[in-house]
Parts: C-alpha cells; structure tokens; sequence
C-alpha cells in the first residue's frame, strides 16, 4: 500500500499546481483586458454658493453745459436801462384868497379915504406891515476891580498893642460887596485867623479903606458886583 500511496500524492501536487497556473492566468487576463477597458470618471461639476449681484440704478444724466460765451455776457452786460418818459403836469391853480386882510407892499399903512368896498361889499381892512425892533448892543460884562491899592487896606499900624504883646498873627479870607458906585456894603470872612477881635477890624477897615470901579454888566451899564481877597497880620518890627 505504500507503493500505491506514492504516486497518488504526486499526482495531486501536480493537479494543485496546475489548477493555481490556471487561475493565476485567466486572473492576468482580467487584470490587464479590464485595465484597458474601464475609463476612469472625472466630475467636471463646480460646486459653489449663489450671490445675487444688485441692479446698478441709472445714474442722472448731466446738466447741459453752458458756453463759456454765454456766461461772459450775463456777468459782463450791464441792465438795459429805459428811460421814462417825461409826464407833463398841470400848473398848479394860485390859492385863492378869500380874507379881507391883506399886506401893503410898503411899509407904511395905506389910509382907506373913501368908501370903496370888496366884492363882499365890506371895507377891507388895512393891517400896517410890522417893523422889527432893532437889537440893543451887548457888551462883556466887567467884575469889580479895586481903584486904589490893596495894600493900604490895612497896615502894621492897625496892630493893636494888645495884639503885639499877645503876638496874634493870622491870615483872614474876605469876600465884599460893591455898589455901582464903588463902595464896600458889606463884608464877610470867609476864612478867619483865629483870633475874632482881628476879624472884626479887618471888615470894619477894609469897608471903609477900599475903593473900587464899579462893574459893567452887558448892557454896559455900571452895576453891583463882588470883590474877594485875603490879607496876612504880621507882628510889626
């Protein structure tokens, strides 16, 4: 049985490999009849997201353009001028005067003598043309002004011995009023020296020292006026 086993699994070898020589055959054949057969497929679709594109609006059409000419004259002409043609008025009618009154020409009065009469039957009257008064000459008024000097009004031989021994001295400010004649009414201190027995001899000498010119006013007339002036107490030597 040995024998007989031996060449069975000889046999079966060699069928195995025959049949694997077979496969491995037609399995080329189909590899290489196929690969010339089949195409390969290419998709040629793009793929892609819609974006609607807006509708562009007509844009105005331009305003027409001026000639340069035109624009020269309307900032160049001047405005036309048009005379107006003169209107002719009516002359105006005189007033009519319908008084009894009326103004000589002449500057004396007219004397009615007899007994003609207006339209109105009434005697006009007759009213004398008024004669301006003529203006009186104006002069600048002049103040008061001493007429003798000032200076011997009063002297340091007024000084009282009392006054010398109590060496009273002082200044005294005064202010008189002079008459159209010249001469002193009153007198009054305006600003004493302290001492009231001096004041009182300063107006009292001075009213009856002083002299004036009288003062004008503008009708060149003498008149009232006022003097005013201060006088110093100094202690004789």
């Amino acid at each position: 049985m040995a024998f007989t086993d031996a060449p069975t699994l000889e046999n079966r070898k060699t069928a195995i490999g025959g049949v694997i020589a077979v496969h491995a055959g037609i399995g080329a054949l189909l590899v290489f009849g196929l690969a010339e057969s089949i195409q390969p497929f290419i998709d040629d679709t793009l793929e892609g997201t819609f974006i609607p594109v807006p509708e562009e609006t007509p844009k105005p059409p331009p305003p027409p353009e001026t000639p340069p000419e035109a624009q020269r004259d309307e900032t160049t002409l001047p405005p036309i001028f048009t005379p107006v043609p003169p209107i002719d008025l009516p002359a105006p009618t005189p007033p009519i005067d319908s008084t009894n009154d009326f103004f000589p020409p002449a500057s004396d009065p007219i004397i009615n003598s007899g007994p003609a009469t207006s339209g109105t039957g009434t005697t006009p009257r007759v009213i004398p043309k008024p004669t301006p008064t003529p203006l009186a000459p104006t002069f600048d008024p002049v103040a008061a002004k001493p007429a003798n000097d000032p200076g011997t009004w009063i002297t340091t031989n007024d000084y009282r011995s009392s006054w010398i021994r109590r060496e009273m001295v002082g200044s005294a400010s005064f202010r008189l009023a002079v008459s159209a004649k010249g001469r002193v009414e009153s007198c009054t201190i305006t600003s004493g020296t302290g001492h009231s027995s001096m004041d009182d001899s300063t107006c009292q000498l001075i009213t009856k020292r002083a002299r004036f010119t009288a003062a004008r006013g503008t009708d060149g007339k003498v008149t009232t006026g006022s003097y005013s002036g201060s006088i110093r107490w100094v202690l004789p030597e």
